[in-house]
């Protein structure tokens, strides 16, 4: 099946998304399923409600952009989730002050994991107050950094 570019899409749906109070923080193509799922974040987070106001909000639209040439797809809304990875700049700092986790490819001044509070993120760089002390981080070296979920 031949689709339009992901930027592509989540450009042309930004106006409408920020119209109806969300961001789209990701969006994927799934091939095998011939779907496209949208994902969508706010303050205070996303519940069904959201997602289906969203979901009729792009679905006009969506039908007019014609992301994949004419064949039959699924589309989903769906909240990012909990565990969701910080991808953009803009994810690290809506969560200053909060606890993250990260996670490294290699080890890095001993550890290939380190937990703590996000202090900052700038130049590319996290600032994390962890146990072991603060520790600066190149965002180059992370497999996935997300919020910390304590049970």
């Amino acid at each position: 099946m031949k689709v339009k570019p992901i930027e592509e899409i989540v450009a042309y749906l930004s106006p409408i998304a920020k119209e109806t109070g969300v961001e789209i923080v990701d969006a994927a193509w799934d091939m095998r399923r011939r779907s496209l799922t949208l994902f969508i974040d706010r303050e205070g987070g996303v519940d069904l409600n959201t997602c289906e106001a969203f979901h009729r909000a792009v679905d006009g639209p969506l039908d007019e952009l014609d992301p994949t040439f004419g064949a039959a797809y699924t589309l989903n809304c769906s909240s990012p989730g909990l565990d969701r990875p910080f991808k953009t700049e803009r994810d690290f700092l809506r969560h200053i002050g909060e606890k993250v986790e990260v996670h490294l490819y290699a080890p890095f001044e001993g550890s290939k994991y380190f937990e703590g509070v996000l202090l900052s993120y700038e130049e590319g760089e996290i600032l994390l107050a962890a146990e072991q002390g603060e520790r600066r981080i190149p965002f180059g070296k992370c497999a996935k950094v997300c919020l910390l979920i304590e049970v």
